[in-house]
């Protein structure tokens, strides 16, 4: 382009000065014709001569110099390989005037109910992890923490006092036990006279059946002897008489009998009470030990639930100091003095300006040979300079879906639009500067395409 319009410029000069000569003739004819009358004819010869001559010159100017045409060619190769340089050159690059500096902005909040007594820092200042920018007013707190102190204090000294009932439990069962036992072996012994008793009684029966068997024999052998007065009447009598004693032996060892048999059965209730019982205190006896643990374990377990409480009141009471959590810079201060605050209400926002990246939204019909790892150059326009870069990751879907209302194609009102997708790209570390980026500064990325 240069060398065409230096051709240009000296055509135009040419004919300048074409114009300029015939000027200049235009004024001497007169002057020569008038000489030319005044020499008798020679002046007629001359400027016959003067005006082949010019003709001669005016040919040679209006035709066109030879170097014109190959200067014209050569400015339109030039331009042709120029252009196909140009064209080889950005088919390896692709850029996009559509990204940003992107970045983590975080958002701190009050974790407790509190009202705000200093704030010590202001927007656009330098933070580090662990700064106290918020203090709250603990006086609630502290209340709170020393009455959860003063319910561990009775959790605890409950379970003191619960703690000896499980081995007293255990001996007053083990008692209970050995006691129950000794019932059965007493019920055993007595259910063993008893039956003794009962047999006696059953042998002094067979006793007097058999002696009140001979007595009555005696009777009937003695009736018809006093019948003839063979014996005295005295003697007979005598022996009736120990017949019906004898009868009557037999009926009272009965009655013997019968005691001693209800006496068995009564001692073998007894021994099953006493078995029933030495039972019951056996299964009971881990039971009720079992029981007391439980209950030490509940007063236990009140111990931590009031050590929870206890831990509680003091992170409460420790958040009553607000912490950045990471550095940065404050981008937004939403907290004053005297402010009522409630969990979760943010009071800053601050900007990680340690981590910092790029969100170019190419075109879809960029991304053909793009890849993670590839070089980027970044032009920041606010500062007027320029980063190393490179592809961190391509994106996983378009801007359009990923929006609060996304197309809905279906609709059957389609128009085809070539979508823009995000690529991050990543700073190179260790380039000067990189501590004046800020999120949202525009930039220009021009990724080279391998």
């Amino acid at each position: 382009m240069p060398e065409n319009r230096g051709t240009f410029a000296s055509h135009e000069e040419v004919e300048q000065l074409r114009e300029e000569v015939r000027r200049l003739r235009k004024q001497q004819e007169p002057a020569n014709g008038q000489n030319g009358h005044g020499e008798n004819g020679k002046g007629d010869d001359s400027k016959s001569k003067d005006r082949g001559k010019d003709d001669e010159t005016k040919e040679k100017e209006d035709k066109p110099h030879p170097l014109r045409k190959w200067l014209i060619i050569g400015g339109i190769l030039v331009i042709a390989i120029a252009a196909v340089g140009w064209w080889l050159h950005a088919r390896n690059f692709e850029s996009t005037d559509d990204a940003t500096v992107d970045g983590h902005i975080s958002g701190l909040a009050a974790r407790i109910n509190g009202t705000i007594t200093g704030v010590y820092v202001e927007e656009n200042q330098y933070v580090k992890a662990g700064q106290v920018v918020v203090d709250l007013d603990p006086s609630d707190n502290k209340a709170e923490l020393e009455q959860a102190q003063a319910q561990l204090a009775q959790a605890r000294n409950q379970t003191i006092a619960e703690q000896p009932n499980v081995p007293v439990t255990q001996v007053t069962q083990q008692t209970n036990i050995a006691t129950s036992n000794t019932a059965v072996t007493g019920a055993l012994a007595t259910v063993a006279a008893a039956e003794r008793n009962y047999d006696a009684a059953l042998a002094k029966v067979r006793e007097a059946e058999a002696t009140n068997a001979k007595a009555q024999a005696d009777v009937a052998r003695y009736r018809p002897l006093a019948d003839k007065d063979e014996v005295p009447r005295e003697q007979f009598d005598q022996v009736v008489a120990t017949a019906k004693a004898r009868a009557a032996t037999v009926s009272a060892n009965y009655a013997t009998a019968e005691a001693a048999r209800r006496q068995v059965e009564e001692s073998r209730a007894q021994l099953t009470q006493a078995q029933q019982r030495a039972e019951e205190a056996a299964e009971n006896a881990p039971r009720e030990v079992a029981v007391r643990r439980a209950t030490v374990a509940t007063r236990e377990s009140a111990v931590q639930a009031a050590k929870a409480q206890v831990d509680q009141a003091l992170l409460n009471l420790s958040y009553c100091k607000i912490e950045t959590p990471v550095n940065g810079i404050i981008a937004k201060r939403m907290a004053e003095v005297g402010q009522r605050v409630s969990p979760g209400q943010q009071v800053f926002l601050i900007t990680q300006i340690d981590d910092l990246w790029v969100t170019a939204n190419f075109r879809e019909t960029q991304l053909r040979r793009m890849r993670p790892g590839q070089s980027v150059r970044i032009h920041v326009d606010a500062l007027s300079a320029d980063f190393n870069g490179y592809i961190e990751s391509m994106p996983a879907a378009s801007g359009a879906v990923t929006s609060l209302l996304p197309p809905e194609n279906a609709t059957g009102n389609f128009v085809k639009i070539v979508q823009r997708l995000p690529v991050r790209i990543r700073f190179k570390k260790g380039q000067g500067g990189l501590n004046r980026l800020r999120p949202g500064m525009s930039v220009e990325p021009k990724v080279t395409l391998e």
